[in-house]
């Protein structure tokens, strides 16, 4: 039991290390040995759980995944409209990107891991199906046109997160990534939405951003 405790330490402190590294120098330029010195872990150990740099990129991109993943999970309320769910979500990917180093290597690596299945579109897809699914309960309940495409709607969302993402991690500043989204949702409500709702949800839009700014504010991890 202790060994395996002091294995997922080690594991845990060799994806901590890679990921501030993979941030700071980018993923083709890290090597091993620096993750090594900057984790404090032996080469010995650290190649016992990762023979390479890409399987050690593989793993950040799995854990990002999962981060992810739970976060997304816990947004979802069958008692609320499933449209709050998707603006919820949009948010809450946000701020993981700009919170977590972890996580936001892990959407570096992405785009930037050729030829690798579990690098290329997991977290994406996950998007799409959870959306795509909150989508559908949106058109039975009426928050959305009765006309939208539900998968048509899933892959609009995940490009609109993608572009906040990628513009927000090009100017250096994903702190204001969830500020822009609200901005995008308020741009993009209409087309989603019958004219008698487009009020609520856009104030849901903007209500939700103030409460997640708030909170992450007094917790000091954003400033917007």
């Amino acid at each position: 039991m202790v060994r395996q405790l002091r294995a997922e330490a080690t594991r845990a402190a060799a994806l901590r290390a890679a990921a501030d590294l993979f941030l700071e120098v980018g993923h083709a330029n890290a090597t091993l040995s620096q993750v090594s010195a900057q984790s404090g872990v032996t080469k010995g150990a650290l190649y016992f759980h990762f023979a390479s740099k890409e399987e050690l990129a593989r793993a950040i991109v799995d854990e990002g995944h999962e981060r992810v993943s739970t976060a997304c999970a816990g947004m979802v309320d069958s008692r609320s409209p499933a449209l709050e769910s998707v603006i919820g979500i949009s948010y809450s990917v946000l701020e993981l990107a700009a919170s977590d180093p972890l996580v936001r290597v892990m959407y570096r690596l992405q785009m930037e891991i050729d030829g690798s299945d579990t690098a290329r579109g997991s977290v994406f897809g996950t998007w799409g199906n959870i959306f795509e699914h909150l989508f559908e309960r949106a058109i039975v309940h009426g928050d959305v046109a009765d006309h939208l495409d539900s998968g048509n709607a899933a892959l609009l969302v995940c490009e609109m997160l993608a572009g906040v993402l990628m513009v927000s991690e090009a100017q250096s500043r994903l702190e204001d990534a969830p500020s822009r989204m609200e901005k995008v949702w308020n741009t993009v409500l209409p087309s989603l939405v019958p004219t008698d709702k487009l009020p609520y949800f856009r104030e849901f839009a903007a209500r939700s951003l103030s409460s997640f700014v708030r909170e992450n504010v007094s917790s000091g991890s954003v400033t917007v």
